[in-house]
């Protein structure tokens, strides 16, 4: 347990963090607003990403793996990139509205989770396991 707290971040660097979030989350709903795409489509899909909270049921691994999975800007921005180059223009309002949920959830606090437990995440403990 000790290893996951001297791996999260604290002080500046956890603000520093947070702020990345909220300015992801600003961007991916200006970008959103700017192509006029639907807000209804919006809030019907911006919890989509937390079914991965589902993987915990098989375990704090996989748990963790689908969490952080559906919660890194790394798929929505290379999935972006390859279908761009696909001139898949119809992905764009899903990946932006699953960028505006990772920013939004970073904002809060909610950081890559740990294996050792969902409370464990890169930003912190969350939850009632912060106590």
């Amino acid at each position: 347990m000790t290893e996951v707290m001297s791996q999260s971040v604290s002080g500046g660097v956890k603000i520093i963090l947070r702020l990345e979030g909220v300015c992801a989350l600003l961007v991916a709903c200006l970008a959103y607003h700017h192509l006029d795409y639907s807000w209804g489509r919006f809030f019907i899909f911006f919890l989509l990403p937390d079914i991965s909270f589902a993987g915990y049921f098989a375990g704090r691994t996989f748990g963790a793996i689908a969490y952080n999975t559906a919660h890194s800007y790394i798929l929505p921005l290379a999935l972006g990139i390859l279908f761009y180059h696909l001139n898949i223009s119809s992905a764009a309002p899903y990946l932006l509205i699953w960028i505006a949920h990772i920013g939004f959830d970073r904002a809060l606090g909610y950081g890559l989770k740990y294996t050792s437990g969902f409370g464990d995440t890169h930003l912190g403990k969350i939850g009632r396991w912060k106590r």
